[in-house]
C-alpha cells in the first residue's frame, strides 16, 4: 500500500501530536499525584483536560511543519 508524501506527513504529525499531548497529560497527573491535596476525580479530570487542550494546540501547529518537511523530500 503506497502512500503519497502528504498522507504520510499527516499520519506522522498525528502520532507526534498525540504523543506530546500524552506526555503533557501524564506529567500533569504525576505532578498532581506527588503534591497531594487533590482528589482522584480532579486529578483524572485535569489530566483529560490537559490532554485535550494539548491536542487541540498541537495538531494545527505540528501538521503544517510535517507537510512542509515531506514536500521538500
Amino acid at each position: 500500500m503506497s502512500q503519497n508524501p502528504e498522507e504520510k506527513a499527516i499520519r506522522i504529525s498525528y502520532l507526534v501530536s498525540f504523543g506530546a499531548s500524552a506526555i503533557a497529560a501524564l506529567t500533569f497527573l504525576l505532578i498532581t499525584s506527588l503534591t497531594g491535596g487533590h482528589t482522584p476525580l480532579t486529578r483524572i479530570g485535569g489530566t483529560l483536560w490537559v490532554f485535550l487542550l494539548s491536542l487541540i494546540i498541537a495538531l494545527p501547529t505540528v501538521t503544517p511543519a510535517f507537510k512542509r518537511r515531506y514536500r521538500q523530500r
